[in-house]
C-alpha cells in the first residue's frame, strides 16, 4: 500500500467557530482503536458537542461521536467514549495554566488525517455572548455586500 501524504479532512466543528472566540490552536494526535480508524476513514464523525478535559498530565477528548464501524464485530468501539489526546508536555502545561481562567474552554475544531495519522485541531476559546454572535454575523454580511458591490463595479468597467 502506498504511503499517504497530505491532509484529508474528516469532520469540522463550524458551531465552535460561531459560539467561541478562538484564542490559540493546537494539533494533537489521538489514541484510537482499529474500528474507530476505519469509521473515520469512511468520513464519519461529529465534533459538535465535543470538549477537551485536562486530567493531571493528560488531555482527554469527550463527547465526540465516531459511529460504530459497519463491518465491525464484537471488537467495535462505543460511539461516544472518551479518547486520549497526544500532546507535548509543554502544550499540556500551557493549556492547563490558561484554561483555569474564567470563561475559557478547550474545544475541537477539526478532525483529519495527516500523512496517514488521525489528528485533531483543538482550540483554547472564550465563549461569545449573543450580541457578539450577532455582531460577527453583521460584519460578515457587510463584507459580503461590499465585495458584491466592488465586483459589480469591476464588471461594469470591463464591459462598459
Amino acid at each position: 500500500m502506498a504511503k499517504e501524504t497530505g491532509r484529508k479532512l474528516v469532520a469540522q466543528n463550524k458551531k465552535a467557530r460561531h459560539d467561541y472566540a478562538i484564542i490559540d490552536t493546537y494539533e494533537a494526535g489521538l489514541v484510537l482503536t482499529g474500528t474507530e480508524v476505519k469509521s473515520l476513514r469512511q468520513g464519519r464523525a461529529s465534533l459538535v458537542d465535543g470538549f477537551v478535559q485536562l486530567d493531571g498530565n493528560e488531555a482527554w477528548l469527550h463527547n465526540v461521536h465516531v459511529p460504530e464501524y459497519s463491518q465491525g464485530t464484537w471488537t467495535n468501539h462505543s460511539a461516544r467514549r472518551k479518547r486520549k489526546l497526544l500532546l507535548h508536555r509543554a502544550e499540556i502545561d500551557k493549556l492547563e495554566s490558561k484554561s483555569g481562567e474564567s470563561g475559557l474552554a478547550i474545544v475541537p475544531l477539526a478532525l483529519y488525517f495527516k500523512d496517514g495519522r488521525a489528528k485533531i485541531e483543538i482550540a483554547l476559546a472564550r465563549g461569545k455572548k449573543e450580541y457578539d454572535k450577532r455582531q460577527t454575523l453583521r460584519e460578515k454580511q457587510d463584507r459580503r455586500e461590499t465585495d458584491r458591490a466592488v465586483s459589480a463595479v469591476r464588471r461594469k468597467q470591463q464591459h462598459g
